[in-house]
């Protein structure tokens, strides 16, 4: 018996296209220079075309599962990939005040308003520490 692919149908390429277009942007600006690390969350189906799409264009990521449908994906400098991946095991909503603060300025947000996202975390964190003591 003959295994023959079935041809991918049209809708499924355009529905693709369209989902990935923020994607590919991404990749276009880090290209140009304009972002040494991106962070963008994208369909967990699409995993692997992305996955072909930075490796065929030489471009190191790490990709973290958020669930069964969605994937986080960081790509861009080695060596901003490479300090993601030291934390890429957990949550984005469970870093540490450090690694939030390192992924934030990476990731080439306001500095000053990231200091204050930092100073706000630590607090939070004071403040919880004396209530779990009392």
């Amino acid at each position: 018996m003959v295994n023959i692919k079935q041809p991918i149908p049209i809708n499924s390429i355009r529905q693709q296209a369209n989902d990935l277009k923020v994607f590919h942007h991404h990749i276009y600006e880090y290209k140009k220079g304009i972002r040494s690390l991106i962070l963008t969350t994208e369909k967990s189906i699409y995993r692997k075309p992305i996955e072909n799409r930075l490796t065929h264009e030489k471009i190191d990521y790490a990709i973290q599962d958020v669930d069964k449908n969605k994937i986080n994906v960081f790509f861009g400098a080695k060596k901003c990939v490479e300090v993601v991946k030291t934390f890429i095991h957990k949550k984005l909503s469970e870093l540490s005040p450090e690694q939030d603060f390192i992924l934030g300025t990476l990731l080439g947000y306001n500095k000053e308003a990231q200091c204050d996202r930092y100073l706000n975390m630590m607090k939070k964190l004071s403040s919880d520490k004396k209530k779990a003591v009392k």
